[in-house]
């Protein structure tokens, strides 16, 4: 007995010895005139450079992706450890980096080890490298030891540079 409502949709099945292949779109079929494989690569080439030209919308400068954020991140990348060829930011030893609005910033790091021979002089160059990015009214640099750093939080450019990849 079958119920109403559940019976099996009923299906035709014809058996055919061939189809026809569907036609392919070819290059040659394009209304456009050809364009030379230069002309190709200069198109590309303003695609790309428009692309990377974009900026994300809806950031503010004082955050991160934001200009003012990024320059004080590039100035950090300028300030290299004296005993290992990278630089403090790719190293690990920024913690944190907070802008306000009006341009004060903060920013908290520590140093590979307390008795480093730059602990007294690091902050400072720190402090004076970020001070002098445009738009940045102060800096203040917090040094801390908690957590301790350890290579586990250099970047991969910087394992890389140091042979550890």
């Amino acid at each position: 007995m079958s119920v109403p409502g559940n019976e099996a949709p009923r299906f035709s099945v014809e058996e055919v010895e061939a189809a026809p292949t569907p036609p392919r779109a070819r290059v040659e079929d394009t209304a456009t005139p050809a364009e030379s494989a230069g002309e190709k690569l200069e198109r590309k080439k303003d695609y790309l450079e428009g692309f990377l030209a974009q900026q994300p919308s809806g950031l503010v400068a004082h955050e991160p992706g934001g200009e003012t954020y990024e320059a004080v991140i590039d100035a950090l990348k300028e300030i290299y450890d004296p005993e290992i060829p990278v630089n403090i930011y790719e190293l690990g030893l920024i913690y944190g980096v907070d802008i306000t609005p009006d341009g004060s910033v903060a920013i908290t790091m520590t140093l590979t080890t307390p008795n480093c021979p730059v602990a007294e002089s690091m902050p400072g160059e720190v402090e004076l490298r970020v001070a002098s990015v445009p738009g940045i009214r102060d800096c203040e640099v917090n040094l801390v030891w908690d957590p301790a750093w350890d290579p586990a939080k250099m970047s991969d450019e910087a394992r890389l540079e140091l042979g550890m990849l």
